[in-house]
């Protein structure tokens, strides 16, 4: 008896052909662009996500932080008390709920936030150049668009 395309197994995926692998891999590619900006100014990526996000948001509770810089709770604890010891982020309780800890971005994290960005944009600008004309807001489009399909 024949059997039909759904009795077949699937074919495993080539790790060059895996989405995760891929994505994993295409952002190492792009931070090894950013790491030397990071590293010159003594932050690394994860506390650079937190000051970005901080920036952006200016204050939130640390689970929602934890979120939206792509960090786990624990290691966003050990993040924030970094950034606090260097004087670019506050840590206060919440008036409203004394269990909650809010975290802020202070002037001097703001005020690397704003040295940094014309370097970032820069960068982004370059990859621009190796990538392809308009390719980057492109490709970020693309991951927006997946993101939001998927969760």
């Amino acid at each position: 008896m024949p059997h039909s395309s759904q009795d077949q197994p699937l074919a495993p995926i080539h790790t060059s052909r895996s989405l995760p692998i891929l994505l994993l891999r295409t952002r190492e590619a792009v931070m090894r662009h950013f790491r030397p900006m990071l590293a010159a100014h003594g932050i690394t990526e994860q506390q650079w996500r937190v000051l970005r996000v901080l920036d952006e948001q200016a204050t939130l509770d640390v689970t929602q932080v934890a979120e939206l810089s792509c960090l786990l709770r624990p290691s966003l604890t050990r993040i924030s008390r970094a950034l606090q010891e260097e004087g670019l982020i506050e840590a206060f309780h919440d008036p409203k709920d004394r269990r909650r800890t809010l975290l802020r971005i202070s002037d001097k994290g703001r005020a690397l936030v704003m040295e940094l960005t014309p370097r970032s944009q820069a960068i982004y600008a370059e990859l621009d150049g190796v990538i392809g004309e308009g390719k980057v807001s492109e490709t970020v489009e693309m991951l927006e668009s997946l993101l939001k399909k998927l969760v």
